[in-house]
C-alpha cells in the first residue's frame, strides 16, 4: 500500500508573520515567568544598551495578547492554584484540595455535584490507606459528608452513594468485584481534570494565548491530515506536544438545564471547532451561559499539551529570534527536538566543514577562511557593533509548581501554602532565581557569538541600514552574497531608497549601477522590480522609502542561520505547517473561521510582501530551494486569499439554514453536508430522506 502524500515542502507554503508570533510566544514566557527581564541600568540611556527584543509590528497584537486573562497577576495565581489542587488529587491527597479550594476558591465547592464526586474519592483514599485510623474517617466521611451531600448533588448521586459503600468489603485488587472502577487510579486523575475545568473556568484562569492556539491548529492539522490522506512533515513532534486524550466534560448544573436554545450556527461552531457531538457543544454553552467564546476555551483547555516539550520549543524559538539570551546548548533536552543536532561548536575546522556541507553537500575548505578564520572575523565585526543586546533571561518552569501533599495535612503547613499562593509572582520569581543568577558567566562561547552576530545584522536590517549590513556581512563571510543574490538585491534596494528619500539621487543612480543593475543582468526576474525600484527617482520624497524591512530581516536571519548551521526552530516548522492546513480546512469548509481572531490566527497570517516581491516570487523560491533568502519568514501585513479563511464561492449557492439543517441532522461537517446538498440542489429535505430511506 503507498504511504499518503506529504504536504508541501515547509519552505514552499504560505509566509507566516514571525513577528506576530514573537508577541504570542512572549507572552506565553511572561504568563508562565519562564523570562527573567534584564535589570534596567540608570546609567546608561535607554537606547545605549541595543535594541529591544522584536517584537509584533502592529500594536493591536500586542495589546490583545498582553489584556488576554493569561496575563495577569491573578490569573498566573489561580493557574497555580489549579496546577497544585490537582496535583493534591492526582496523588490521592482529597484533604489537600479541599483545603486549597476552602481557602482560595470557597465558591467553587458550592457546585454540590464537584463536591459530592470530592467526598467520594476522600472516602475511596481513606479506605485504600487501610490503617484502623483511616478506615474509621471514612466512615465519619460517609456519615458527616458523603451521605447528606448526595441527597442534593444530582438525581443519580444516592444511588452512586450506596454504590460506593461497597468499597468497605471488596478490596481493592479483585478485579472481578462490582466497584473495581471506584478503586481504580484512573478515578483520581479524572476527578483532577475535572476540577481543573470547573476551576479555571470558575476563576477565568485560562492558557496564554499561545498555548490555546497550539492546541487548535495542531488539532485542525491532525484532522485535516487524516481526512485529505496526506503525510504531515510535523507528526513527530505533533504526537507528541498534543495528547489523545482529554480532561472530562463539565457537566452543567441542574439549574443550566433551562437554558434558552443557543443558535445552531454557534451549536455547530463549537462542535467542529473542537471535536465535539452535538450534545456535547450545547452541553458546553450552557455551562458557560451561553458564552461561546468562553465554552470555546473551556474545550480548548481540556486538551492537554506536554509543557515540558513546549517549554523546550519556546526556548529554542526565543533564542533563535533574540527574545531571551544564551545559545540552544543552555537547554538540556533539546537535543531530541532536532534532526541533526550539533554537539560541539568549538572546533573551528568542524564548523567551517558543516557550513561548507550546508551549501556544498562536501567537507571542504572555502574561502571564508582563505585570508583569516572565521572565529577571527566574526569576534572583529561582533566588538565593532553597537554592544551586548538587551533581552530577557530565560529562567525556565520552576519547582514552585511542586510541593509535597503531605505537607498540606499538617494544619500548620497550610499557612505557608496560602503565602505562596497570595504572595506577589515577581517576589516568587526573584526568590527563586537566585541560583541561576549564581551560574551566570561573562564568558560566551562559539553559539553564542553566532546567534549575536545573526541577531545583529537582523536588528540593523530592521533600522534600514542596509549598506550597514552588507559591508559586515561581507567582512565575516565573503561568499555570503554570492550565495545569496535576492538578498544582495533587497538590500541594496532599501539602500538606494533610503538615499531618494534623503534626496541625494547621484549616490542613488550610482548604487543602481553598481549593484542593482548586474545583479538583474544576472537575472531576468529582477528586471521588473529593477524599473519599479528606478520609478522612485520621481516619486515624491515623503512616499518613496515604503519597504517591508521585517520581512527582509526575516529572510536575512533565515539565509545567515544556515549559513552558520543554524538550525530552524521546530516551534516555526509546526506554526507554519498549521497555519497551512489550517487555511486549507476552511477552504473546504467553504465558511470563515469564528475563532481566528480570537486566537490571533488571522494575525500570524498578516504578511506584507517585501519591495517588488512579486516580480521576484519565482526567483527567491528557487533561491530558498538552494539555502537562501527565504521570503516565507516576514512580517506585518496582509497575506493574499491564500491565508485566509474564504466564504462560500458562487458557485455554491447552498442556503446557510439548509447547511446547518443537514449539518444537525447528520452529524456531518460542513464540507461533507455541502457536498451533499449540491448534489440535491441544496433541498436540505431531500438530503436527509435519501439518507434514512
Amino acid at each position: 500500500m503507498d504511504s499518503p502524500p506529504p504536504l508541501p515542502p515547509l519552505n514552499s507554503l504560505p509566509p507566516v508573520n514571525w513577528d506576530a508570533l514573537d508577541g504570542l510566544v512572549l507572552d506565553f514566557a511572561r504568563s508562565d515567568r519562564l523570562v527573567v527581564p534584564p535589570p534596567a541600568s540608570p546609567a546608561a540611556p535607554a537606547d545605549a544598551a541595543g535594541p529591544s527584543p522584536p517584537s509584533s509590528p502592529s500594536s493591536s497584537t500586542t495589546t490583545a495578547t498582553s489584556a488576554a486573562p493569561s496575563s495577569s497577576s491573578s490569573s498566573y495565581r489561580s493557574r497555580l492554584l489549579i496546577h497544585r489542587a490537582r496535583r493534591a488529587l492526582e496523588a490521592g491527597d482529597v484533604d489537600a484540595a479541599l483545603a486549597l479550594l476552602r481557602a482560595h476558591a470557597p465558591a467553587a465547592l458550592a457546585d454540590h455535584r464537584l463536591l459530592f464526586h470530592l467526598h467520594k474519592q476522600r472516602f475511596v483514599e481513606l479506605v485504600r490507606r487501610g490503617t484502623e485510623a483511616d478506615r474509621d474517617a471514612a466512615l465519619d466521611c460517609l456519615r458527616t459528608a458523603l451521605a447528606p451531600c448526595a441527597l442534593d448533588a444530582y438525581p443519580e448521586a444516592y444511588e452512586e452513594f450506596k454504590h460506593i459503600i461497597l468499597v468497605l468489603i471488596y478490596d481493592k485488587d479483585d478485579q472481578l468485584s462490582p466497584v473495581v472502577n471506584e478503586w481504580s487510579i484512573k478515578r483520581r486523575f479524572e476527578l483532577a481534570g475535572l476540577l481543573s475545568s470547573i476551576l479555571r473556568a470558575h476563576l477565568r484562569a485560562y492558557d496564554p494565548i499561545l498555548s490555546m492556539t497550539l492546541r487548535y491548529l495542531i488539532s485542525i492539522h491532525k484532522v485535516y491530515c487524516t481526512r485529505q490522506g496526506i503525510k504531515s512533515p510535523i507528526s513527530d513532534l505533533t504526537e507528541r506536544l498534543l495528547f489523545e486524550d482529554r480532561d472530562p466534560p463539565v457537566v452543567p448544573q441542574e439549574c443550566s438545564l433551562e437554558a434558552p436554545p443557543f443558535d445552531e450556527v454557534d451549536v455547530q461552531a463549537l462542535a467542529h471547532a473542537v471535536e465535539l457531538t452535538r450534545q456535547g457543544a450545547v452541553d458546553s454553552l450552557k455551562f458557560a451561559k451561553g458564552d461561546l467564546y468562553q465554552a470555546f476555551q473551556n474545550e480548548l483547555c481540556r486538551m492537554k499539551l506536554d509543557l515540558t516539550l513546549l517549554d523546550k520549543l519556546v526556548h529554542e524559538y526565543c533564542i533563535y529570534r533574540g527574545i531571551v539570551e544564551g545559545s540552544s546548548h543552555i537547554l538540556h533536552g533539546t537535543a531530541d527536538l532536532k534532526c541533526s543536532q550539533k554537539n560541539d561548536f568549538n572546533n573551528e575546522t568542524q564548523l567551517e566543514c558543516e557550513m561548507a556541507n550546508n551549501q556544498n553537500g562536501d567537507c571542504s575548505t572555502s574561502d571564508i577562511t582563505r585570508d583569516d578564520s572565521w572565529s577571527r572575523r566574526l569576534r572583529r565585526v561582533r566588538s565593532s557593533t553597537s554592544g551586548q543586546r538587551r533581552r530577557k533571561r530565560w529562567r525556565g518552569r520552576v519547582d514552585d509548581l511542586d510541593y509535597a501533599c503531605e505537607a498540606l495535612l499538617d494544619a500548620n503547613k497550610h499557612d505557608s501554602l496560602s503565602h505562596a499562593l497570595n504572595m506577589d509572582e515577581d517576589t516568587v520569581v526573584e526568590q527563586q532565581d537566585l541560583v541561576a543568577n549564581s551560574n551566570m558567566s561573562d564568558t560566551r562561547n562559539m553559539e553564542d557569538q553566532k546567534y549575536e552576530v545573526v541577531l545583529e545584522m537582523q536588528d540593523l536590517t530592521r533600522k534600514g541600514m542596509a549598506s550597514k549590513v552588507v559591508e559586515e556581512i561581507s567582512s565575516i563571510d565573503p561568499d555570503f552574497f554570492e550565495q545569496n543574490p535576492i538578498l544582495l538585491f533587497q538590500l541594496k534596494q532599501v539602500e538606494f531608497l533610503k538615499l531618494v528619500a534623503a534626496g541625494d539621487q547621484i549616490a542613488a543612480l550610482k548604487v543602481a549601477s553598481t549593484h542593482l543593475g548586474p545583479l538583474a543582468a544576472s537575472n531576468q526576474a529582477l528586471l521588473k522590480p529593477l524599473k519599479e525600484t528606478l520609478v522612485t527617482l520621481i516619486m515624491p520624497n515623503e512616499d518613496v522609502l515604503n519597504v517591508s524591512l521585517p520581512v527582509l530581516a526575516s529572510s536575512l536571519q533565515v539565509a545567515m542561520s544556515r549559513r552558520l548551521g543554524i538550525e530552524e526552530p521546530q516551534l516555526m516548522k509546526i506554526v507554519r505547517a498549521a497555519i497551512h492546513t489550517h487555511a486549507e480546512w476552511f477552504k473546504l469548509q467553504m465558511c470563515k473561521d469564528r475563532f481566528e481572531h480570537f486566537l490571533k490566527i488571522d494575525s500570524l497570517k498578516e504578511v506584507d510582501p517585501p519591495v517588488g516581491s512579486s516580480s521576484m516570487s519565482k526567483a527567491l523560491t528557487d533561491e530558498c530551494g538552494n539555502g537562501s533568502s527565504q521570503i516565507t519568514t516576514g512580517s506585518s501585513g496582509k497575506v493574499p486569499d491564500e491565508g485566509g479563511s474564504p466564504q462560500v464561492s458562487s458557485e455554491v449557492a447552498c442556503d446557510e439554514n439548509a447547511i446547518l439543517k443537514v449539518m444537525e441532522f447528520l452529524a456531518l461537517p460542513r464540507a461533507d453536508a455541502i457536498q451533499l446538498l449540491m448534489q440535491y440542489n441544496g433541498d436540505a429535505e431531500a438530503v436527509i430522506q435519501q439518507i434514512f430511506q
